[in-house]
C-alpha cells in the first residue's frame, strides 16, 4: 500500500467506502477487506454502518492502531452541541476513543465556519480526532475555512473519476496541502464498459475499474471505491503493480469534459465550474 501525506497525516492511498454497505454484508467486507491488506476504512454517521465498521475491524485481527478510519458528522449536526454529540454516537457506535480522521461531511450554509470549525477542530484538540478535515468544499468555502481553523484541515473528500473536471478544488486543495480524496472513484459503476477505459485495461491486463483506480492513484490522489465483493474488493488494491503512460493520463483526462456529477444532493454547494 501506498500512502499519501498531508499535514502529518498518512493516509494509504486507497480505502474501503462503506456507504449504504449495510449489517452482515458490512462487517463481512470491512472484514474481508482488512484481512486483505486495506488499512483506510471511511465511513460517516449517515451511512448508518459505524457499528458494523467496528466489529468487521474487530472480526479482521488487524491491530486497532494499524488501521486508518474516517467518520463524519453531517451538515444538520454543525452547532458545537449537537456536533459533539453526533461524534460521541459515532464513537459509541465504533467503539473506539478516536477516529483517525473526523471530516465535516457537507457544510451548512446556515452556519458560519467559525462556528463549524471551531467544533470540528475541538474535536482534534480533545482527543477524540487525530486529524480533522472537510468533504464537499469548494475553492471558496477551502479558503474560507482555512481563515478561521486552528488546526490544519488535512483533506478535502470529493467525487472524483474520470468523467468529472475536479482541477479548480483540487489545485485550491492542494494549495492548502491538503490530501484530496477521491470518492465514487469509479462512477457508481459508470466506468466499466466505457470504451476508453476498457481498451487501455485489456492493454495492461486490468479491468476498466482498476484503470480509473490507478487514473487517481497515479496524481496523488487517496481512492475509496466501495464494494462487498471479494474479487473486487481484492482488484481494487491491485493498482500499484503498473502505470498507465502519459498518453493514457492524457486520453483519460480528456475524458473529464463529459462533467458528470453522480453526488449532487439539494443541499450541495453551488459547485466549482471547470
Amino acid at each position: 500500500m501506498q500512502f499519501v501525506d498531508a499535514h502529518g497525516a498518512r493516509i494509504p492511498q486507497v480505502g474501503l467506502g462503506t456507504m449504504t454497505l449495510k449489517e452482515d454484508v458490512c462487517v463481512e467486507a470491512v472484514k474481508a477487506a482488512l484481512q486483505m491488506g486495506y488499512r483506510h476504512l471511511d465511513t460517516a454517521a449517515f451511512y448508518g454502518n459505524e457499528v458494523e465498521n467496528g466489529e468487521g475491524l474487530r472480526a479482521s485481527g488487524v491491530k486497532r492502531e494499524d488501521v486508518f478510519i474516517c467518520t463524519k458528522v453531517r451538515e444538520n449536526n454543525l452547532l458545537p452541541e449537537n456536533f459533539n454529540k453526533s461524534l460521541d454516537q459515532s464513537l459509541a457506535n465504533l467503539k473506539l476513543p478516536y477516529v483517525d480522521l473526523l471530516l465535516i461531511h457537507w457544510n451548512n450554509k446556515d452556519i458560519p465556519f467559525s462556528t463549524s470549525i471551531a467544533a470540528l477542530c475541538a474535536a482534534k484538540k480533545d482527543g477524540r480526532a487525530k486529524h480533522v478535515g472537510v468533504a464537499n468544499f469548494t475553492t471558496t468555502m477551502l479558503d474560507e475555512a482555512w481563515a478561521v481553523t486552528t488546526e490544519p484541515l488535512v483533506c478535502n473528500q470529493i467525487e472524483m473519476h474520470p468523467f468529472i473536471n475536479q482541477d479548480k478544488v483540487v489545485a485550491k486543495s492542494r494549495q492548502h496541502g491538503m490530501a484530496v480524496v477521491a470518492y465514487c472513484p469509479i462512477a457508481r459503476g459508470k466506468v466499466p464498459g466505457a470504451d476508453a477505459l476498457e481498451r487501455i485495461g485489456a492493454a495492461h491486463g486490468k479491468s476498466a475499474a482498476q484503470v480509473s483506480l490507478r487514473y487517481l492513484v497515479q496524481q496523488g490522489i487517496v481512492a475509496i471505491p466501495r464494494t462487498a465483493t471479494p474479487a473486487h474488493l481484492k482488484a481494487n488494491i491491485e493498482v500499484f503493480d503498473f502505470a498507465l503512460t502519459d498518453a493514457e493520463m492524457a486520453e483519460l483526462k480528456a475524458l473529464n469534459a463529459t462533467n458528470m456529477r453522480v453526488v449532487n444532493p439539494p443541499h450541495a454547494p453551488v459547485w466549482d465550474t471547470p
